[in-house]
């Protein structure tokens, strides 16, 4: 992982701690896997997601997928390439 993709994912924590209080998160850079792919030429990254939140319970998974895109902002439109989201069940 280089030291950008490293800052990412801590810019991607702190934002989704403070806006989700998840009780589980996991963020992984998948960049490795795409080299060459066009979002990873133009700097956006691939990363997936595990978390788990109470604010999420009873929610739609469409629902819960907004709340993250939303604390994650314009990261989603610059440096966020592709993520893969697994919602874990509490």
């Amino acid at each position: 992982m280089t030291q950008k993709h490293h800052d990412k994912i801590s810019l991607m924590r702190s934002r989704l701690m403070k806006a989700l209080s998840p009780d589980f998160l996991e963020i992984t850079d998948e960049s490795g896997k795409h080299i060459g792919h066009v979002g990873a030429l133009s700097g956006g990254g691939h990363f997936a997601l595990k978390i788990s939140a109470k604010i999420f319970e009873g929610k739609s998974l469409v629902a819960s997928h907004k709340l993250i895109y939303q604390a994650l902002g314009d990261m989603m439109k610059k440096d966020i390439h592709a993520l893969k989201i697994q919602i874990i069940k509490i």
